[in-house]
C-alpha cells in the first residue's frame, strides 16, 4: 500500500480531475444521458473520499478507486464513440480516467 500522504495527495488530485469533468459536464448542452450519469456518479463518489480516508481502511480506498475507475472507463468509452463533444469534455474525461488508472495501478 502507498504511504498515507501519497494516498491523500492522489485523492486530492483525483477530486480535482473529477471536479473538472463535472464542470465540463455543466458547460455541455447536448450530452448523452449515459455520460452525464457516469460523471455525476463519479462526482458523488469523489465527495465520499474524505469520509473514506477518515476510516483509514485500505480495502475501502481500493474498492472506491476500483469502482471509480470502472465508471471512468465507461465515461471515456462514451467520449471516444464519435459523439460531437467539446474538446474540453473529452480532455477532462481522459484526464480523470488516466488519474484513476494510474492510482489504481499504484494501489496494487
Amino acid at each position: 500500500m502507498l504511504p498515507e500522504q501519497e494516498i491523500r495527495n492522489r485523492l486530492s488530485s483525483l477530486q480535482l480531475a473529477v471536479g473538472h469533468a463535472a464542470q465540463a459536464l455543466s458547460a455541455e448542452r447536448h450530452l448523452p444521458g449515459e455520460l452525464r450519469d457516469y460523471i455525476q456518479k463519479l462526482d458523488r463518489q469523489s465527495d465520499r473520499i474524505s469520509e473514506i480516508l477518515a476510516l483509514r481502511d485500505p480495502r475501502r480506498i481500493v474498492k472506491l478507486i476500483e469502482d471509480m475507475e470502472v465508471l471512468g472507463a465507461r465515461a471515456r468509452r462514451v467520449c471516444s464513440s464519435g459523439l460531437p463533444l467539446s474538446g474540453q469534455m473529452k480532455s477532462a474525461v481522459n484526464h480523470m480516467h488516466n488519474e484513476l488508472v494510474d492510482f489504481k495501478q499504484r494501489l496494487h
